[in-house]
């Protein structure tokens, strides 16, 4: 009888070795490589080495008829807005956030809307007994709805249950961690098992139409834990975020394939579960004092959403050999090459003082339209001269020291000039201004001439537009 092969896969990253070593050189992590079967697995069961012969498929050309792929609409908006306009029939759905955030309230939510639109939904909880997921339905006000409760890990045992009876439309699988399956000989939780388990339930979702849901844990550095061969095979991942100290959550698209990446979706967390924002912008802008130095309004973009946040900056001389650069809902390299820009061609010297920047309300920033509004905050701070409360600014600033256009400064100003904004500081080269608007546009080419309207107390104030 053949010795089976053995391999040694990394639980954090899924690389492959074919021998232990303590650190695994794809990830960097430590401790981290698992012995595991290679005979495990899809197709690894006693038939392995008996090949079935390919079936011929047909070919079809590029050209024909697109059809729309048919949605089923919850009914929640935020939740629907980051799908994509609703969850597609026959799509493997990724959700992932850290323990606690609200995946499952968000979850049996959007289970509960979905059956009382008339659509089957089946809840498997492999973290859970029914007894708790029915606590928190009856806290949620969801527990007079039809949704189908399954406390069940084994995957084979899943498919069965579901194969009984009349096709659910939608599969909420709570968590994908807690899965295991007989085809493949590991723990539940390991790279295999995760991997083995999320292809068995997309196949089903392929095979019958019926949309899945998959809720996976993250790791300490924030991303959903397994290897990242889950999400290329899913068609959407969405992040639940939030903040311990906050009492709102977003819902971030980071893939789709049937929709907008970069979409979000807000919402507020209560007694009663989560509410929909509608304006997340007032939520984020609710708080702020206009009368202090080191706060600028920064007119950001999430997907097709237009955000209004708060970046706060804090300059003050330090007293250490290194200066402090502590940075929360920002990329740290990116502060790092402003506060460069700043000194080499403005002449703020900003190394011997320590920077601390804060995105207001625990949102997170990613796109460089930031860059302006965050050295307008600098400045501010290091000067001691409050912003004018009415103005917001974006624009990316380049290594030269120029500001360069962002897009969708349209709708970036139309959102301002909602909540009340009258003027606004942005790139002098902006091509999709709109022709009629109401705000006082301030355009700047380069670093220097913001950074002495700030410092000296004022704000690029053009004619009115028409």
């Amino acid at each position: 009888m053949a010795k089976p092969k053995l391999t040694f896969i990394c639980q954090a990253c899924g690389a492959v070795y074919t021998r232990w070593q303590g650190k695994c050189d794809a990830c960097g992590e430590w401790n981290t490589i698992v012995e595991e079967n290679a005979s495990g697995g899809i197709g690894g069961g006693p038939q392995r080495g008996a090949r079935r012969k390919g079936r011929p498929s047909a070919l079809l050309p590029l050209s024909g008829e697109i059809e729309e792929a048919p949605r089923v609409v919850t009914g929640i908006a935020e939740f629907d807005r980051a799908t994509g306009g609703g969850i597609v029939r026959g799509s493997a759905i990724l959700i992932g956030g850290d323990p606690g955030i609200g995946k499952s309230t968000l979850l049996m939510q959007a289970a509960a809307a979905l059956s009382r639109r008339g659509h089957r939904v089946v809840y498997v909880s492999g973290e859970e007994a029914v007894a708790q997921v029915r606590l928190r339905a009856q806290r949620l006000a969801a527990a007079d709805t039809a949704v189908e409760l399954l406390a069940e890990t084994n995957v084979e045992d899943i498919l069965a249950t579901l194969a009984e009876a009349r096709r659910p439309d939608l599969v909420i699988v709570d968590s994908i961690q807690t899965l295991w399956s007989d085809a493949a000989e590991a723990a539940p939780g390991t790279v295999t098992q995760v991997r083995t388990a999320a292809q068995l339930m997309i196949r089903f979702a392929k095979a019958s139409g019926a949309a899945v849901i998959l809720v996976g844990h993250v790791t300490k550095d924030g991303q959903i834990a397994g290897p990242r061969v889950v999400e290329h095979m899913v068609d959407a991942v969405l992040y639940f975020e939030g903040e311990g100290g906050h009492h709102f959550r977003i819902l971030r698209t980071v893939k789709n394939r049937f929709g907008p990446t970069d979409e979000i979706g807000v919402f507020e967390m209560g007694g009663e579960g989560l509410r929909e924002v509608a304006n997340p912008s007032e939520l984020f802008l609710g708080e702020r004092n206009a009368k202090a130095p080191g706060a600028a309004v920064f007119a950001g973009m999430e997907g097709t959403r237009p955000v209004l946040v708060e970046i706060q900056a804090l300059v003050a001389p330090s007293a250490l050999g290194t200066p402090r650069r502590a940075v929360v809902g920002w990329d740290q390299p990116r502060l790092a090459m402003v506060l460069a820009v700043l000194d080499a061609h403005c002449g703020v010297r900003l190394s011997q003082h320590d920077v601390y920047l804060n995105v207001a309300g625990g949102f997170r920033i990613s796109e460089p339209a930031a860059d302006l509004a965050v050295a307008a905050a600098l400045v501010s701070s290091l000067s001691g001269a409050p912003l004018p409360p009415d103005c917001v600014y974006f624009g990316e600033i380049s290594l030269s020291g120029a500001v360069r256009p962002v897009a969708h400064a349209a709708q970036r100003l139309k959102e301002a000039e909602k909540l009340g904004f009258s003027r606004s500081v942005l790139p002098a080269a902006s091509a999709d201004l709109p022709k009629s608007h109401a705000m006082r546009v301030g355009e700047v080419e380069a670093l220097p001439d913001l950074v002495a309207q700030v410092a000296g107390g004022s704000i690029p104030r053009p004619e009115e537009g028409a």
